[in-house]
């Protein structure tokens, strides 16, 4: 199974584990359907509340070869990273908005600002707008910020694992400059 959910989460969710699931959409022949409408399947004959119907569709698909891992429904990748960093939030997004703060933790990235909501969040584009970084802050206390980053538009399996790879180091990198 690929998704992280597990076997029994999901069976105390929904009432039913993968298996029973996966054998529920085959027999409605779920692989001659669009992601979107296996979801709207599972909530509209099953009743699985909206997360859980992602949930069991990104592994349904995923375990009858119709989607690799981190692969989105429209074909390309994501890879995401979380970093809790012992700053307020305004101080986060300032790490992404601000061109000299940035280039402190961030020396090589292509990063274009789109779009900025001080301490809360920021899309960019990557690499001349090939593909596409946001962040999100969620407040953990007036000193403590919680950083998801998503860097979706990926072209393959591989260019994702590189980024999550990245992205890990990078935000490491920018708790060390932010708390010292």
């Amino acid at each position: 199974m690929t998704s992280h959910l597990s076997d029994d989460a999901l069976r105390k969710s929904t009432g039913r584990g993968w298996s029973v699931w996966f054998a529920a959409l085959d027999s409605w022949g779920a692989t001659r359907h669009s992601h979107t409408e296996i979801a709207r399947h599972l909530v509209q004959a099953h009743g699985v509340r909206g997360w859980h119907a992602q949930s069991i569709t990104n592994g349904y698909e995923q375990s009858r070869g119709m989607r690799a891992a981190g692969q989105t429904c429209e074909g390309d990748f994501q890879a995401s990273g979380n970093k809790t960093i012992n700053v307020p939030p305004v101080r986060v997004t300032d790490a992404f908005t601000d061109a000299e703060l940035r280039r402190l933790w961030l020396p090589d990235g292509d990063f274009t600002v789109r779009t900025s909501r001080p301490a809360k969040s920021v899309t960019a584009d990557w690499d001349g707008g090939t593909s596409r970084v946001s962040v999100y802050v969620v407040v953990r206390s007036t000193a403590k910020s919680q950083i998801s980053l998503s860097h979706t538009k990926l072209p393959d399996g591989d260019s994702m694992v590189a980024y999550k790879a990245f992205w890990k180091e990078r935000l490491a990198g920018l708790k060390t400059l932010l708390e010292s």
